[in-house]
């Protein structure tokens, strides 16, 4: 993590957002996203990253204007938009492809020239699989049929998860799962984690510096770490503390935010300080403290997103594999509390 008093936003001249998670979770949207990010479009490029295929970019477009943002079907970038770049360099120009998906992957392929079948009996040339919530066995199934045949299977994305209004429901990697559990291999992917989404993002949007921001580190901070991107995790979606803690390296984000809003202020230095054989890491009132293999909170701060901060410091520039977070007043012996 940066150690400046700077934003998040200094140096950068796009903004690339995640949708579920991050702008919204199933019809509402997220505390504060809205005025942040319309903030952010006052003085940059905000282009906003979808790994769900199930809708085409102008309908995501009407959606996000709908919460007040202000955003053209241009600003959208979608899993299938990338998926057919690469079936373009799969399979010829006009060929067959066997879509498995809805609306917003089928619109897609239709629109860069491919032949949309649902059968395996059409002998496609290829297969491209993207979430919809109509997505059922048989569908499952002729793709199954058609990649014995051994030609190219590309995927939208393989998210085993999607955030939804009622809780946590499956992703496309489930769906992608079980076609690999029916045909031993593996799709060629498009989007997030992998970088061909990135790249047409990047591409699209004229950025030479841009911060990703997403609600996963699988796949969010994964694929903007590969992409060479800077990365911010927000806590409004699926990852949370515990996620942080346990990040191995390509997955730890730059930039750890509560919520949108704080885009906008100076993010926290984080401080370093020994006391005898205790290693103290500290994001202004939250402090952790490292002896051995154990870490355990000396100061919570006010702010539970600081103590994060300084957790995931501590971990991180350890390596340790097995530790303890919690109150330990003997980490700080001038402080009966621990606090």
């Amino acid at each position: 993590m940066p150690a400046d008093a700077g934003t998040p936003l200094d140096g950068v001249d796009a903004v690339l957002a995640d949708l579920d998670g991050v702008v919204y979770r199933g019809r509402h949207a997220v505390d504060h996203a809205v005025e942040s990010l319309n903030r952010v479009a006052e003085h940059r490029r905000v282009g906003y990253i979808t790994n769900n295929a199930s809708r085409p970019a102008a309908t995501v477009a009407a959606q996000l204007s709908g919460y007040g943002l202000t955003v053209t079907a241009d600003d959208v970038v979608t899993s299938p938009e990338a998926a057919v770049l690469l079936l373009a360099d799969l399979v010829p120009a006009g060929a067959t492809v066997l879509v498995v998906g809805g609306e917003g992957l089928t619109s897609v392929v239709e629109a860069a020239g491919f032949t949309v079948t649902r059968s395996a009996e059409d002998s496609p040339a290829a297969v491209v699989q993207g979430f919809s919530p109509d997505v059922g066995w048989k569908d499952l199934a002729e793709a199954a049929f058609a990649l014995h045949g051994d030609i190219p299977w590309v995927a939208t994305n393989t998210d085993w998860t999607i955030p939804q209004e009622r809780g946590i429901a499956p992703g496309n990697g489930t769906l992608v799962s079980a076609v690999h559990t029916a045909v031993g291999r593996l799709p060629v992917t498009a989007g997030k984690p992998e970088t061909p989404i990135f790249t047409a993002a990047v591409t699209r949007f004229g950025a030479t510096r841009a911060l990703f921001v997403g609600d996963r580190l699988d796949t969010d901070i994964v694929g903007a770490n590969r992409a060479g991107l800077l990365s911010a995790l927000v806590l409004t979606g699926i990852d949370g503390a515990k996620q942080l803690l346990a990040a191995p390296a390509d997955s730890r984000p730059d930039f750890v935010l509560g919520d949108l809003r704080e885009l906008h202020e100076p993010y926290p230095a984080v401080e370093e300080h020994h006391e005898e054989d205790i290693r103290v890491v500290t994001v202004r009132g939250a402090s952790v403290g490292v002896r051995g293999n154990v870490v355990r909170v000396v100061s919570a701060g006010d702010d539970p997103v600081d103590l994060i901060r300084a957790g995931t410091r501590a971990v991180w520039s350890t390596g340790l594999a097995i530790y303890a977070l919690d109150v330990d007043p003997a980490l700080h012996p001038d402080d009966p509390r621990g606090t």
